[in-house]
């Protein structure tokens, strides 16, 4: 059997495996491993799943995972996304379409710590949805911004994709954080306008609430300080150099701990429930991760990559028009495949093309996450669309989707504008200190 042939198999039985529901991780170390013994030896793909795994995994960058998932949980615990969609609330309730505008920046606030889209989405989800209901807001208009608001949880550091990404391409997770923080705010302002937008031609999907006092304003921020103060600590942490990346993890899984126990709502099972949900995390994530490096091997003796990009380098095309198809066939894998095997399957194919073309990974890794967020708002699979439904148990599927399409619009204006404008991902990675 060819090498070309070997991985065309490979691929096909990959997906085979997915299509029956086999978690990705296990699918892509049986496939390398049996590609590996084809293309090489039964013997080196032995030897592979003899010592890999436990030589992979016994790395100490790779704390910074269970630490920042910590960190989200303690968060969670301390009810700081509570207290981040009250102070937004308080600011901005009183306009049209306020209530859903609080929404996004709660979601927002909450991403910096808790790294997950999917706990993002039903966080706020929780609390935002009822206040909504309450002042009879349209239901689409509710629960698409709970739904595209809690995808930034995969965009805004600290996040467990862009983790992943980093370990995938060897590049820097601090950079890729730092990476994330403008383009974060960007969509950011993006969903809330187009929050109002939708407020302005329909007046009636999100009536203004009630006008809050200015110190009551300023109260109730004081009461999300923890959160701004955690997320200046850690990234302008990182950003100043005085912390990696996993002393940063450290320092806020601490001090959201620290937080949980001023709070009061820290107790024996709540903190059992907070470890128990970092170790289910982080052992999806590491299972991942160590499938990925199974297949990788395999990968690179198909020499499938390296031939594309050399087909792709030779090609009389313009580099962006090959990358507006990269994008396109991403947001089309989005619509059925689960963001994170769509990523650690395609990464390393794409990788050597988009070098090729001079392209920035870190910048990259920015827009394949857009796109990724594009993925989990898409139907059929749309895991936070799923989420919010059952949130809103008597919202209509089809109401949720036509709630989220002005916000995935959104989306695409956010990746046109990185594209055509790099810097607002580059700039702070590139003034980094200690880089």
């Amino acid at each position: 059997m060819t090498p070309t042939l070997a991985g065309i198999t490979g691929f096909a039985a990959l997906f085979l495996l997915l299509a029956l529901r086999m978690p990705i991780g296990l699918a892509m170390m049986l496939v390398g491993a049996v590609g590996i013994a084809v293309l090489n030896s039964t013997t080196a793909a032995l030897n592979i799943m003899g010592s890999f795994a436990f030589s992979y995994s016994a790395v100490f960058t790779l704390s910074v995972i269970p630490l920042f998932v910590l960190m989200g949980a303690f968060a969670n615990v301390s009810g700081m996304g509570a207290d981040m969609y009250r102070a937004a609330h308080a600011w901005v309730g009183h306009k049209r379409g306020g209530l859903a505008a609080a929404t996004i920046l709660a979601c927002a606030g909450f991403a910096a710590l808790s790294g997950s889209s999917i706990a993002s989405a039903a966080t706020m989800g929780k609390v935002a949805l009822p206040e909504m209901e309450r002042y009879r807001y349209s239901p689409k208009l509710a629960t698409g911004s709970i739904a595209a608001g809690g995808t930034l949880g995969i965009l805004i550091p600290p996040s467990t994709v862009l983790i992943v990404y980093a370990l995938l391409t060897e590049q820097s997770v601090g950079r890729l954080f730092l990476a994330g923080v403008l383009p974060g705010l960007l969509l950011t302002a993006l969903f809330v306008a187009t929050v109002f937008i939708v407020s302005m031609m329909n007046p009636e999907a999100g009536p203004p609430g009630e006008r809050v006092p200015m110190g009551e304003r300023f109260k109730v921020l004081m009461n999300s300080g923890a959160l701004i103060f955690v997320v200046i600590i850690v990234l302008g942490g990182i950003y100043a150099g005085i912390f990696t990346v996993t002393e940063a993890a450290a320092v806020g899984a601490f001090l959201t701990f620290m937080h949980a126990l001023w709070s009061g709502k820290l107790n024996l099972p709540k903190f059992l429930e907070a470890i128990l949900d970092t170790i289910k995390t982080t052992a999806m994530v590491f299972f991942i991760l160590i499938g990925a490096h199974f297949f990788a091997p395999f990968l690179a003796l198909t020499r499938i990559p390296v031939n594309l990009a050399d087909a792709i380098g030779e090609l009389a095309i313009p580099a962006l028009a090959i990358l507006a198809v990269i994008i396109l066939v991403y947001i089309a894998l989005g619509t059925f495949m689960e963001g994170f095997a769509m990523m650690v399957l395609t990464v390393p194919i794409v990788l050597p093309i988009i070098t090729t073309l001079g392209y920035d990974p870190i910048w990259f890794g920015i827009i394949m996450v857009l796109v990724l967020e594009m993925g989990l708002i898409s139907p059929p699979v749309g895991m936070n669309v799923f989420v919010v439904k059952g949130v809103a148990a008597n919202v209509p599927l089809g109401q949720i989707y036509a709630g989220i399409l002005p916000f995935w619009v959104a989306m695409g204006i956010c990746v046109i504008l990185l594209v055509a404008f790099p810097n607002i991902a580059l700039f702070l990675p590139d003034t980094m200190l200690g880089r």
